[in-house]
């Protein structure tokens, strides 16, 4: 056992109480503890209250010459509509390498957007004897990156229709004097941020004065097509009816009405910039180059163009520093950014892994988790994440359980908030074999990334002995490192110990390369089908709409960048129905956009919701306040 005095030894009890309820049972350290384990001092943080604190990018500086640690990336298997425990298992193996394998250990996890936790999923600080604390805190506002979110993101929304509304009404010139206005001394000027847009048009004139007509009429208007427009307003909250809005219905608008609607706030283009960027002035330049729809010339329009880059910058300086949090074992966990994992690349910060990394030295563990299966999160993981930071990991984690398997093998179909069928309660082991199939393909294709693949199979109380078995044989058949039961939701990092050892291992043994999917100098078709094969596809068709985005953003040169496929997560193929390990399907393509700030093009493969809706029971029934104590009740 670890002597670090911020290591909690828990009292398990059986059945395991409600989440909420562990949760409230323990009573944090302060996080002052939790950083001067990873030696960090007060000037090294900002504190929230007494259990969050904001880790600031300075630290990343003062250690730029440290070794880094091991690098371990958390997947899954085809998933069911329950989630197969994840979070839960990667909060369980920190705290089996922290609290019983003496290893220094940082958890990096996705900030949860409040729109599942109030709605029908719940929360996502993992679950039972394996989660973070607080959980309402984590599970709600935390420290306010998503609302920094959805300001700045709603900020850009207001200056599209603004810009389109005024130059409807002005004159080049008019347009040009209100832009650019006289100061005290009767003398025009570019704002700063002006300057980006003057050198993006090859104008080299720095005073407003000497610009020609021609000049002045490319600089003033945008001329913004408003039918290209793909930037809409966010909220974080599952609202169904702001889907399709219309605005611009008021008298004084005069008549500018337009159709959009509402995303959720994690959605945002600008979320999946928070977690992709490398630094402050990285964050800079990706904000100011989103691009929100196109001139009428077909021009890509970016925020600097709105002259609102650096706005939403400032708005965002602060949601850019990682926060640290702990476990329910006292280990540390570093909580940054929350991109949603189909129409973005579904992974914490970069930031917040570079600088646990650090943190934990070269004998130490940095666990982060990769949002839906392994075929969406961590294929994006690899391709897009491990890209933009430069890092490495030596092991993927992939989670299995019995219940997704059987479903994998032809079992009955599970529905959230129905009872299970008997066959996922007994033992049935030809129905888990059948369903290895799933595994399998998953094994294969993360190994292909050059790393050592371990399977954690997450215990459920109704799995036996020869299902888990045959789960495990399968699993070391299709090339697994390792496959281990845990049982962490039960009983803590005690459940996780086997997994933490073979983890150590797995990362100790050779020295790993990183070998992409794809390269990214070939063309937007090349890449999208080299993920298309990964998924079992045998061929990719494209609607007219689809070829003419490809040929636009080809043409804009944006052709270089990722690919972020927008999937279902319930399947390999399209077809969320079709489970197990589907093959020799054609892959249809509806759409391609891009999301040319945070760093990557998204075909959408089917209809993607970017804006959720609530249930009719939704999660909200159980969530109150106990006034007496000020504990919040119900939360899961």
């Amino acid at each position: 056992m670890s002597s670090s005095r911020s290591v909690r030894k828990l009292e398990v009890v059986s059945p395991v109480p409600a989440d909420i309820d562990i949760a409230n049972s323990v009573e944090p350290f302060h996080i002052s503890e939790i950083a001067k384990d990873l030696n960090l001092s007060p000037n090294h943080y900002d504190l929230y209250g007494k259990y969050k604190a904001k880790v600031l990018l300075s630290v990343l500086d003062e250690l730029e010459s440290s070794d880094n640690g091991y690098y371990v990336v958390v997947g899954g298997i085809t998933p069911t509509p329950l989630g197969e425990g994840k979070s839960t298992t990667t909060v369980g193996l920190c705290q089996a390498l922290g609290a019983y394998l003496d290893r220094k250990v940082v958890t990096c996890l996705r900030q949860p957007s409040q729109g599942p936790t109030f709605g029908i999923k719940g929360g996502a600080a993992g679950g039972g004897y394996s989660q973070v604390i607080p959980m309402d805190e984590f599970n709600l506002h935390l420290t306010g990156d998503i609302h920094a979110i959805t300001a700045a993101n709603n900020l850009l929304a207001a200056a599209i229709d603004t810009r389109i509304f005024h130059e409807s009404t002005q004159s080049d010139k008019a347009l040009f004097n209100r832009l650019c206005p006289p100061n005290k001394e009767g003398k025009r000027k570019f704002s700063d941020i002006m300057f980006r847009r003057l050198k993006k048009l090859g104008i080299t004139e720095t005073q407003p004065e000497d610009l020609t007509p021609e000049e002045v009429k490319k600089f003033a208007r945008l001329d913004i097509d408003p039918n290209s427009i793909t930037w809409r307003r966010v909220m974080d909250v599952n609202d169904r009816f702001l889907r399709k809005i219309t605005v611009g219905q008021g008298p004084e608008e005069k008549g500018m009405v337009r159709e959009t609607g509402f995303d959720i706030s994690v959605a945002s283009e600008i979320m999946a910039v928070l977690a992709l960027t490398t630094s402050l002035a990285d964050m800079r330049e990706r904000l100011g180059k989103m691009v929100i729809g196109n001139s009428k010339a077909g021009e890509p329009i970016t925020a600097d163009d709105l002259g609102v880059g650096g706005a939403l910058t400032v708005l965002m300086k602060d949601a850019i520093n990682p926060t640290l949090m702990q476990t329910l074992e006292g280990t540390p966990v570093l909580v940054h950014a929350g991109p949603f994992a189909n129409i973005a690349h579904g992974n914490s910060s970069i930031v917040a892994d570079k600088i646990a990394l650090k943190l934990v030295g070269p004998q130490g563990f940095v666990v982060t988790e990769a949002g839906f299966g392994a075929d969406i999160g961590t294929e994006k993981f690899m391709n897009i994440k491990c890209r933009y930071s430069d890092l490495r990991p030596q092991c993927a984690v992939i989670v299995a359980t019995i219940r997704a398997l059987k479903m994998h093998g032809g079992g009955p179909e599970v529905v959230a908030g129905k009872p299970l069928d008997h066959a996922y309660l007994n033992e049935n082991v030809p129905l888990v074999e059948a369903g290895c199939v799933n595994l399998a393909r998953h094994i294969i294709n993360t190994k292909a990334y050059g790393v050592n693949v371990v399977v954690a199979v997450n215990k459920f109380s109704t799995d036996t002995e020869a299902e888990m078995n045959a789960v495990m044989n399968a699993a070391m058949a299709a090339g697994a490192f390792n496959a281990v039961i845990c049982t962490h939701h039960a009983h803590g990092g005690k459940g996780a110990v086997d997994l933490g050892v073979a983890v150590q291992r797995a990362c100790a043994s050779g020295n790993q390369q990183l070998k992409y999917l794809y390269p990214l100098d070939i063309s937007i078709k090349e890449k999208i089908e080299a993920i298309a094969k990964s998924y079992g596809a045998s061929g990719v068709e494209y609607t007219e709409q689809a070829e003419k985005q490809i040929e636009m953003y080809t043409k804009q040169g944006f052709s270089g960048l990722p690919i972020c496929m927008a999937k279902t997560q319930y399947s390999f193929s399209h077809n969320a129905a079709e489970k197990g390990a589907p093959g020799g399907f054609i892959l249809p393509i509806r759409d391609v956009r891009a999301s040319i700030g945070a760093g990557f093009i998204y075909p959408l493969v089917g209809t993607m919701s970017t804006m959720p809706g609530l249930p009719t029971r939704p999660c909200f029934y159980e969530i109150d306040l106990d006034t007496a104590t000020g504990k919040v009740i119900g939360l899961s």
